[in-house]
């Protein structure tokens, strides 16, 4: 690392990192100064929080269940439109629109997509005759988040499409030649050649997908603010209702800690279960 991304890394995330730290040891309001409290933070979070376990299991389950299936519809609308024909350029173009979209757009149009009296996914149920699945989707804690993760992945699946449809493109078509030679069927050769070759996008892919669904805030708070009853909470959520409702600084540093450190562990468990998976 050269000295000018040395300077810039120290002042954009070292000297921060360093101030957050230095926070999550005090007691502070933003009015009067900070009082030393030593570890008292990390103790209360750990042992007398109840919604910090609660928006943890939040932020676990809606990471699981956006990676999960952004990466699949990514990967399979990749597989289908990986040739450079024209429909398939339009069509890559329609699917990646959405990601050009700011946050609270999306949210706000989803808003009124899972409005439970006029929005179009009940009006789309009513009419096929499926009024039970006709339901108060961001009123529910049953179901509201994941309303929220279905939107995450219709918001970023274009996104995440085009770096597949890079990798895909990258693997010799030498391979498909000889696996069709040795009489490999289209799911052998997927299989055998494609899925092994797109490992490694795959583990840029799921682990920028991890990325985007901690720091999900702006959808977040913009169709549920959390709610209802925190059950679409998430850690970006809370740290920011601690700021700015609680005004609990220090509380709120301590909290960050932990997002990075839980976002760090799932990001290097799915590097390192995908990178076993590719060296056999």
């Amino acid at each position: 690392m050269g000295l000018p991304a040395a300077v810039l890394f120290g002042l954009f995330y070292f000297v921060p990192f360093i101030a957050n730290l230095r926070y999550s040891l005090t007691k502070w309001d933003r009015i009067t100064e900070p009082e030393f409290v030593g570890v008292r933070n990390f103790v209360n979070l750990l042992t007398n929080d109840d919604l910090f376990y609660k928006v943890l299991g939040n932020n676990l389950r809606f990471t699981f269940l956006v990676v999960l299936f952004q990466t699949l519809f990514s990967l399979i609308f990749a597989l289908f439109l990986v040739k450079n024909t024209r429909a398939n350029i339009a069509l890559r173009t329609l699917f990646f629109f959405p990601t050009i979209l700011s946050s609270v757009s999306v949210g706000m149009i989803w808003l009124f997509m899972y409005d439970p009296n006029f929005g179009a996914v009940n009006l789309f149920f009513t009419r096929l005759g499926l009024e039970n699945f006709a339901l108060n989707w961001l009123g529910s804690e049953g179901s509201a988040l994941y309303a929220i993760a279905f939107t995450q992945v219709w918001f970023h699946t274009g996104q995440m499409m085009v770096i597949y449809i890079a990798g895909l493109q990258q693997i010799p078509q030498e391979l498909y030649e000889s696996a069709e030679m040795d009489g490999a069927s289209r799911w052998q050769q997927f299989r055998n050649v494609t899925w092994p070759m797109s490992i490694p996008t795959t583990i840029v892919v799921m682990a920028y997908t991890t990325i985007q669904s901690f720091r999900a805030f702006d959808l977040i708070f913009s169709m549920t603010q959390g709610g209802p009853n925190n059950s679409t909470n998430i850690f970006a959520v809370l740290i920011y209702q601690t700021v700015f409702s609680e005004l609990r600084i220090g509380y709120a540093a301590t909290q960050s800690i932990f997002f990075i450190l839980v976002l760090v562990l799932v990001t290097v468990l799915q590097r390192r279960f995908l990178s076993s998976r590719y060296e056999k």
